[in-house]
């Protein structure tokens, strides 16, 4: 992995507090099962999830996330084999995710709004044989699966594990989910297809698997692009999440044990990379109250559940926080409680920043990370006990313990302090590569062990990293990634259009928007036209906000590549 930077290069390490240790030991837990089985146990009688107000203890989460192991090993998943998951914020997704963790299976997260053409990519790509999903998504799901190895399908509705003796509040969630759900999708051929409630059932009586876990051993396929457009599943091990764990709780320094955050408002969905680590695996470590919350974008049912609890700690990305504060509701309610915002994904805008610090009396904490890195790189530091020493700063932050920053000129050489470079990281958290992309991995890893990251950043003198803009011509939509060559695909397939470029043009609420540049084929082809042929092909965070025409082509380099940066 390459000669570590000498100490006296490790600027960052002066400006730690003085309870943050320098390196963690990421050997510590074998795998990330142990961690599971060691937090469930020590926390057992509190609660671990609440999901429209109905809770699941530490206890009951473990017992399930036991039977769910022992269903998948009972129903033919060994070692190795990958079980996608497709669902929202819900008390399903934790035992669903533990559950394969502890059959040994590696977990493909899956975005549930994807098209049946997106879904397709990744359940090919990682070899899937088994998909749990949410019954409110299965026409999607069952016009992706021809083609595909899935074996497998378990639906569950949203209510299905509430636990109020009968479950009539959880049957009530469902139907009436059901009946707010498009046809197409509620009566989908699914031939086969078994209830996720009856598999758990059926584990309770089933032994449990006995699988030997490595830490090399892949916990998750975490799918992201690339400037190919071309979605890839960044392999992340149980060292490499672990370690992220470990390097992240040392952050806190002492204030772990003295002054846990006791409940958890999780908005962001735990299948993103930054929620999972964040909100789902590291609220559990602290023995936690997490409150999941579904659809972050009906702002009705979020003011309901912020109305109802009394949350002390939250982490989601500048947009939702800039949605809040333009919130009667959210403006009116006490905060004398909430000691900890953090904030990833995208930049947060100073002016935010200034109107969150104002409304809550409390700054937004910045950090910096990536799905190869499971995701956590840099944050800014935490003082629980001495929350007026925690300002925004604009920047994002401090290499975590063990993590080493340089950054890389044009050149090839690393760049001294103060002048830019592209961001590369080295550490026990970096992935271990793309699944069966091993050409995609070399362009991304070096022999030394250096990820290059593809964003411009700079250095101070005491080790803080601020963002300057990114090499890749990738759009940062309200955190989520979207790839200029995929839109561009897609758009291209509408027969009216001749050629297309997309790209990523600022915005005050998302950060950026994606933008396309149309030469037509057809001289009456509209924007409406355009829309609705994205609509049926993209998610909506990919979709095209902004549309120009143009008459003349565009703008090319001497081997025919468009030239984004010309349009730019």
């Amino acid at each position: 992995m390459g000669v570590p930077i000498p100490e006296t290069e490790r600027v960052w390490l002066k400006s730690y507090r003085p309870d943050v240790p320098f390196e963690i030991e990421p050997e510590r837990y074998r795998n990330l099962n142990v961690m599971f089985e060691e937090n469930v146990k020590r926390y057992s009688s509190r609660v671990a999830f609440v999901s429209a107000g109905s809770e699941m203890s530490y206890a009951r989460c473990g017992e399930l996330a036991r039977a769910f192991a022992a269903w998948l090993h009972h129903a033919g998943v060994r070692q190795g084999d990958r079980v996608a998951l497709m669902m929202p914020n819900s008390l399903q997704y934790p035992v669903c995710l533990f559950g394969a963790l502890l059959a040994g299976a590696i977990v493909v997260n899956v975005n549930p709004l994807y098209t049946a053409r997106e879904l397709a990519h990744q359940l090919k790509d990682s070899g899937a044989e088994t998909v749990v999903a949410m019954e409110m998504f299965a026409g999607t799901l069952a016009e992706a699966l021809p083609g595909t190895v899935v074996r497998r399908v378990l639906l569950t509705g949203l209510g299905d594990l509430f636990a109020d003796g009968l479950n009539l509040k959880g049957r009530c969630i469902n139907l009436m989910i059901r009946r707010n759900t498009p046809a197409a999708q509620r009566h989908a051929p699914l031939p086969g297809a078994i209830r996720l409630r009856r598999a758990l059932a059926a584990g309770r009586g089933l032994p449990r698997p006995q699988v030997d876990v490595a830490p090399q051993d892949l916990a998750f396929l975490q799918y992201t692009g690339g400037t190919t457009g071309v979605a890839k599943g960044a392999m992340l091990s149980h060292r490499n999440i672990v370690a992220n764990l470990l390097q992240t709780l040392a952050w806190r320094g002492n204030t772990v044990d003295t002054s846990p955050i006791e409940t958890n408002l999780s908005l962001l969905p735990l299948y993103h990379i930054f929620s999972l680590t964040v909100n789902c695996l590291i609220f559990m470590c602290l023995g936690g109250r997490n409150v999941l919350v579904a659809n972050p974008r009906d702002v009705h049912r979020v003011m309901k559940t912020i109305r109802r609890e009394d949350f002390t700690g939250i982490a989601g990305v500048s947009t939702l926080f800039n949605s809040f504060l333009e919130d009667d509701t959210f403006r009116k309610r006490d905060f004398s409680r909430l000691r900890l915002t953090i904030a990833g994904g995208m930049a947060t805008p100073q002016a935010i920043a200034e109107r969150w610090q104002q409304l809550t009396g409390k700054s937004i904490i910045e950090g910096y990370g990536l799905t190869e890195c499971s995701p956590i790189v840099t944050i800014n530091p935490i003082h629980l006990d001495h929350p007026e020493r925690m300002q925004f700063n604009g920047t994002i932050g401090l290499p975590v313990p063990s993590t080493e920053v340089r950054l890389r000129r044009d050149d090839g050489q690393w760049a001294p302090l103060g002048e830019p470079g592209e961001l590369c990281v080295r550490g026990p958290q970096v992935m271990r590569g793309y699944w069966k992309r091993p050409d995609e991995t070399a362009k991304v890893i070096d022999a030394e062990g250096w990820l290059s990251t593809g964003d411009v950043g700079v250095m101070d003198e005491h080790g803080y990293v601020r963002l300057i803009d990114r090499k890749k011509d990738m759009i940062l939509v309200s955190g989520f990634n979207v790839y200029p060559n995929e839109i561009e695909d897609v758009v291209m397939q509408h027969p009216g259009v001749r050629e297309a470029a997309a790209l990523g043009v600022p915005d005050p609420v998302a950060g950026e928007r994606v933008k396309i540049v149309v030469v037509r084929k057809d001289p009456a082809l509209r924007e409406a036209d355009l829309i609705e042929h994205c609509r049926a092909h993209l998610v909506g965070y990919k979709m095209p906000r902004v549309i120009e025409f143009r008459e003349q082509e565009l703008p090319k380099s001497n081997v025919g590549k468009i030239l984004r940066r010309e349009l730019r």
